[in-house]
């Protein structure tokens, strides 16, 4: 009994573009989510100097940041925390924000992480391919040998790609990431209000 295996290396390509496609999808999707947190943080900002901490009840809860820093406000008004809840109640509000921030990265990691490997894959899988009909057929066209072994190697060339892809919009949404959530914790520490 014979497995075909003529449809796993186009099984990997195919794997291969659906990760291309997951990395475009998310490095846009998050793009986009950064700018908006990134303006919500400026206003935010701009209204905590302009009328103190009170300022932070009249923020909008449409977004997480708004939310957490509106939150941290009237908890501190309402109960008249010592320093050390105040700190615990800004922490915890802190995570959520950065959790919010922080999802989906880990798919980028996966990309990076699993591209070049489906790459690699597809080109032993095409190369074990070629050496299948080498040896059932003998060397009847050298061409179509060339043309088996290019098809199997480009299997690496797009998963590296797509590593490179994925690793570029990672590292600059990392970053991005950092610079926002590092705004949100100079936001909670200005309206901290002093016992």
């Amino acid at each position: 009994m014979t497995i075909d295996r003529a449809w796993l290396p186009d099984a990997s390509f195919n794997l291969l573009y659906a990760c291309l496609v997951l990395a475009t999808f998310v490095i846009l999707e998050r793009g986009i989510m950064y700018l908006w947190f990134t303006l919500c943080r400026r206003r935010i900002a701009q209204a905590i100097r302009s009328g103190g901490a009170e300022a932070a009840l009249e923020l909008p809860t449409t977004n997480p940041i708004g939310r957490a820093i509106r939150e941290f406000v009237t908890q501190q008004q309402k109960e008249h925390m010592t320093r050390n809840r105040a700190e615990d109640v800004s922490a915890a509000l802190f995570l959520d924000v950065d959790g919010r921030v922080q999802a989906r990265l880990w798919i980028l990691d996966t990309v990076v992480t699993a591209a070049p490997l489906l790459g690699l894959l597809g080109t032993i899988l095409g190369i074990m391919e070629t050496f299948s009909a080498l040896s059932s057929g003998g060397i009847s066209d050298p061409a179509a040998v060339s043309r088996g072994i290019a098809t199997a190697l480009l299997a690496t060339a797009i998963g590296i790609g797509t590593a490179l892809f994925g690793l570029l919009g990672h590292n600059v949404l990392h970053r991005a990431a950092d610079h926002l959530i590092e705004g949100v914790k100079s936001l909670l520490l200005q309206t901290t209000i002093a016992p």
